[in-house]
């Protein structure tokens, strides 16, 4: 059976301060004498008074000290030494001719170690203050080891976090990626089937359009049961309307093009490294994607996004992974604005309209872009800004946030890009979020 190793206590008298506090002159003489002899430092003083403003200079390991003494006595002095953060660890051993159990008590209850009564022997003086000394540094020694063990979990525990973070994004990452490209893959089938074959059914049109011009220019006078259909149908307006259904059919299978292009944009697949790319498409595909969530309803006209694009060089980056901050950043903007519009009324909202603004500049060395997403809602606390990047944190009900949106957020932009993600806020007033990356 393996037994615990001993805690080691590094002990010297060398290594020792001692305070002595008497005052008689020939006492503070013996035990200066006594203590100086083996090794100690000694440093005397003949009242309280005194003793607690050589405490504030240095400090002693140890301290004895006279019960009986003019102005404070032992007592008082130990009490002041106690309620004071920075000596109320020094160990006081009180010299006194009292020993009656009353004062022996009083002093222990104070925060006294021991007592050594007078006239003392040498042997016991010393073997008293080498015990408590040695216990004050085995207290030392434990107290650094608990430190040293409290950080060493400290950061085990932050390495478990950010491995969680880096788990649960990934995972995040490649579920949706998954699913948002099997979606687009499956719209652009029938989509592109359908925008190839409206070219061809344009010039069919055309052709039978043509065809029927002809017939009108030859046979103008047809049978009476034709000029019956042609009035039926208003032949006249469908031949001027037919090239607008067919400009309209195109423009709409277009618009699924460039929803279908702005999903697979989004879920990139990022590679082991990093690709160079256009922050503003990554932005556009998050804004795209969150259109349902931006537009008018019956409780509020549109939210509006106002984009300030500066002209900025293509990033080296993990674009799928920067858009997932895209994507946090411009929920959030959205559930604030909702939340600062509970209690008011359509009108009161449409006069002072929710608004995102989405700012991108280039810093003045031209070492960094930055990305700035602002909004006018409900604005967030001091004491909430310093927590809201805090692994689990979240301001929303049970059920509707994990507290783990900003944390990936930041880790993202932070420990994958190297750059910084920053917040200002005030109640009221909205949030204004930073994101700082080095080109």
């Amino acid at each position: 059976m393996n037994e615990q190793p001993d805690i080691e206590v590094l002990y010297t008298p060398d290594d020792s301060l001692i305070l002595v506090v008497d005052d008689t002159t020939t006492n503070l003489e013996i035990v200066f004498n006594t203590l100086t002899n083996v090794g100690f430092k000694v440093i005397t003083e003949n009242d309280g008074e005194r003793a607690l403003k050589q405490v504030e200079f240095q400090l002693p390991d140890l301290i004895l000290l006279d019960v009986m003494m003019p102005g404070i006595d032992g007592f008082e002095t130990c009490k002041r030494l106690k309620e004071n953060s920075v000596t109320c660890d020094i160990p006081v051993i009180f010299m006194t001719a009292n020993s009656d159990t009353h004062s022996k008590v009083k002093g222990l209850n104070i925060g006294a170690v021991d007592y050594i009564t007078k006239p003392f022997h040498e042997e016991e003086l010393l073997a008293r203050i080498k015990t408590h000394l040695q216990l004050r540094n085995l207290t030392k020694t434990l107290e650094k080891r608990v430190l040293e063990r409290t950080s060493a979990l400290s950061r085990a525990l932050k390495d478990l976090q950010e491995s969680q973070l880096q788990l649960v994004q990934t995972e995040k990452m490649s579920a949706l990626g998954q699913l948002v490209a099997g979606v687009a893959h499956e719209i652009n089938n029938p989509v592109g089937f359908i925008h190839g074959n409206l070219g061809h059914a344009s010039v069919y049109f055309q052709e039978m359009i043509n065809i029927i011009d002809l017939y009108q220019q030859h046979y103008p006078n047809p049978v009476p049961e034709i000029q019956e259909e042609i009035a039926t149908i208003d032949l006249k307006y469908i031949l001027a309307d037919l090239p607008n259904l067919i400009s309209s059919m195109k423009e709409g299978v277009q618009r699924i093009r460039n929803i279908s292009t702005s999903l697979r944009t989004f879920s990139r697949a990022d590679s082991d490294r990093k690709v160079s790319c256009n922050i503003h498409d990554g932005i556009d595909s998050t804004i795209m994607i969150l259109k349902h969530r931006l537009k008018a309803s019956e409780d509020r006209p549109d939210i509006q996004v106002i984009r300030d694009y500066d002209i900025l060089p293509e990033l080296e980056c993990f674009i799928g992974q920067l858009n997932q901050v895209f994507m946090n950043l411009l929920a959030n903007a959205i559930d604030a604005l909702e939340e600062s519009n509970v209690g008011l009324t359509y009108m009161e909202i449409e006069a002072n309209p929710n608004q995102i603004l989405i700012q991108t500049t280039l810093t003045e060395d031209k070492n960094y872009i930055l990305i700035r997403i602002k909004d006018n809602g409900v604005g967030m606390s001091a004491d909430v800004q310093q927590k809201i990047f805090d692994y689990l944190f979240t301001t929303k009900p049970v059920g509707q946030g994990t507290g783990l949106g900003l944390s990936i957020a930041r880790q993202i932009v932070v420990e994958k890009h190297g750059g910084t993600l920053e917040v200002s806020s005030s109640i009221g007033q909205g949030s204004e979020f930073i994101i700082k990356l080095p080109i």
